[in-house]
């Protein structure tokens, strides 16, 4: 997604999925006393945009906007239903409240809202300036409100944090969505500032308590792709070849800071970086990460939100270091791929996004597919993981995408993804889309006797488009069978645009591999990407017969239909069981557990360290007696 969802958890008996930059003008610290001014020139023209985080009330947050002078009679301002990267409907205008609007007077002058994202202003040559309140995303997560922003997408008020995706509190007029818009942000001078937009200078009141920050944004959507967090932030800065990473961290209670996690992108974006080449990239990238408590006001929807240059994180506070860092890897790793696509190689519906009335590229099996596969492939090409581990990623998004729609036309889903039954399918761009990439890349490796694969196609599509060139979204596989090999229009009219499966057996056969029976490690919510959970018509959550197949939960001596009371001390409901079973799936071998079930009358207490779990289920293998040719293929799609 632009916004990119990482789901870490199918709670299937629920039928839901669970699933940075320091403004380095000036110090962060809180002796500021000087006033400093660095305008844009072009700043004089722009939209005037204000946000005071000095001035919230109830959970509130004062926005003004002045557009400058109308020509017209009639304007409409819009807050985005959708924002890039989501496939979901936000409707981030339903978080409005006192919408005012101004004349040169300062009198109030009347406005029709027409829809729940969009305000109509007759006599609009009058118009001097409007203003409302912006409530914040978070809170309302629990709530049930649909359709509630996902988290890395949403907002956060609140006296030590602020978390700023600007397309929740700024809209845009359907006529100046071109504009060039001037922001300040308004808050006390002992908030760190966190933020992707360019600075434009900064002003300290009179009385130094607070400072207003100015940033300039070329157009809206330059509003809607730099995101910022203000507040008690932990901030880290470090260098990836030409690249300058700023991290910044939120953790309530200190349990994480930016430098547990420093160590961790640093190597993980060097091996990106090795891995990508001569791909044009950027000169700054910010990794902005809030860490939920998993309280009743916390966002719960974790994973990841992309931008051109900078990703939007939200996983639990209470994650294990080791667990945090190692799911880090794998959710910021697909964001900074997103540089290839869509930054570098994208349609013309991302292009000319239409915020209030989307269309939907066919290509979804590229803007998230290919990257979740890019994700995961560079980690054994760099040796971060070893290839049992590669193999054993790859089969389980074969077991997810499996139980998925896997007869649905990819081209279909992704077009009207906004739609039932596609949008239920979403969660499949990065199960089967990562494996339409597989399937590419290893075409590719065998058509061109293992010099070219998937990277090197992406590299060429970047070069024959680029960031500022958009494609024409019937003409993308054309494109790229005129560029390759006609295998792949054969791959395309069936299994992407067509509706047959595909025989992932056909494709590791051509790399020397084979899946076949195993014993394979699983977690403990889980075997092989499959729920071993499930709530009964009490409204009670029990373990399944899958849980036979559980090694841990076996050697505790768990039965089928036992009844999860408590889990380290957590009280288990269908209620709570989103957040209490995340936790689970984030428990890591070593750790200590206390668990409560229920069997008839009996009580049975689990008080025990964690052991790997394994189960059987299908793995991936060396096929024995490989070929030359296998063995060679292979290595090139490893490793080339």
């Amino acid at each position: 997604m632009k916004y990119i969802i990482i789901t870490i958890f199918t709670t299937i008996f629920l039928g839901e999925c669970i699933i940075a930059q320091t403004n380095t003008d000036l110090p962060l610290n809180t002796n500021i006393n000087t006033t400093r001014t660095n305008f844009h020139p072009a700043i004089s023209t722009a939209i005037i945009t204000t946000i005071d985080l000095t001035q919230v009330v109830d959970d509130k947050v004062p926005v003004t906007i002045n557009p400058g002078k109308f020509s017209q009679d009639t304007v409409t301002y819009r807050l985005p239903k959708v924002v890039q990267g989501t496939y979901k409907v936000s409707n981030f205008g339903s978080f409005v409240e006192s919408f005012k609007a101004y004349d040169y007077k300062g009198e109030e002058m009347e406005f029709n809202k027409i829809d729940i994202n969009s305000w109509v202003i007759t006599n609009a040559t009058e118009l001097d300036k409007i203003t409302y309140l912006v409530n914040d995303t978070f809170d309302i997560e629990s709530a049930g409100i649909i359709p509630t922003p996902f988290s890395p997408s949403g907002t956060n008020i609140d006296i030590d944090i602020y978390v700023l995706n600007l397309h929740g509190f700024i809209g845009y007029f359907d006529s100046l969505k071109s504009n060039q818009y001037k922001l300040d942000v308004t808050s006390p001078v002992t908030f760190k500032r966190s933020s992707a937009l360019q600075n434009a200078g900064i002003q300290i009141s009179e009385d130094g308590l607070n400072i207003t920050t100015s940033y300039f944004a070329p157009r809206y959507f330059d509003i809607t792709d730099n995101p910022m967090m203000y507040g008690n932030l932990d901030v880290e800065e470090f260098q990836v070849g030409d690249i300058k990473i700023v991290l910044s961290v939120y953790s309530p209670n200190e349990v994480h800071t930016a430098k547990d996690l420093k160590e961790t992108m640093l190597t993980m974006m060097e091996a990106q970086k090795a891995y990508l080449g001569d791909v044009d990239s950027t000169p700054r990238y910010d990794i902005f990460v809030y860490l939920s408590e998993l309280k009743e006001t916390s966002p719960t929807g974790f994973g990841a939100l992309e931008h051109h240059t900078s990703t939007v994180v939200v996983m639990p506070e209470s994650m294990p270091k080791e667990a945090l860092a190692k799911s880090m890897i794998g959710i910021v790793s697909h964001e900074f791929f997103h540089i290839v696509t869509p930054l570098s190689v994208h349609s013309e519906d991302i292009h000319y996004f239409d915020y209030n009335n989307p269309t939907f590229s066919k290509h979804l099996w590229m803007y998230e597919g290919v990257t979740e596969y890019f994700a995961t492939l560079f980690q054994v090409n760099q040796g971060l993981v070893s290839e049992e581990e590669f193999y054993n990623t790859l089969m389980g998004k074969i077991q997810t995408a499996s139980s998925l729609d896997d007869t649905m036309s990819f081209t279909e889903m992704s077009e009207n993804i906004l739609e039932s039954p596609y949008a239920e399918n979403y969660y499949n761009v990065y199960q089967k889309g990562a494996l339409i990439g597989m399937c590419i890349d290893i075409l590719l490796r065998e058509e061109s006797n293992g010099s070219r694969g998937i990277l090197s196609l992406m590299k060429e599509l970047s070069l024959k488009f680029g960031k500022n060139i958009p494609f024409e979204d019937d003409l993308l596989i054309d494109e790229i069978v005129s560029m390759t090999y006609p295998s792949l229009r054969i791959f395309f009219d069936t299994h992407v645009i067509g509706t047959t499966p595909i025989s992932y057996d056909t494709f590791f056969e051509k790399v020397g591999l084979e899946i076949s029976e195993s014993t394979i490690e699983t977690n403990y919510i889980q075997n092989n990407g499959v729920v071993i959970v499930e709530a009964t018509e009490e409204d009670t959550i029990i373990f399944n017969d899958l849980v036979a197949d559980n090694s841990f939960w076996n050697d505790q001596g768990v039965l089928p239909n036992d009844i999860i009371i408590e889990i380290n001390g957590n009280v288990l409901t269908v209620q709570n069981a989103h957040q209490v079973f995340t936790e689970v799936f984030m428990w890591q071998p070593g750790s200590e557990v206390v668990v409560k079930l229920k069997r008839g009358e009996e009580e049975i207490n689990i008080n025990t360290t964690l052991t790997q779990s394994y189960t059987s289920g299908n793995g991936l293998m060396p096929i024995e007696n490989a070929t030359n040719e296998q063995i060679a293929l292979q290595n090139a799609w490893l490793k080339g």
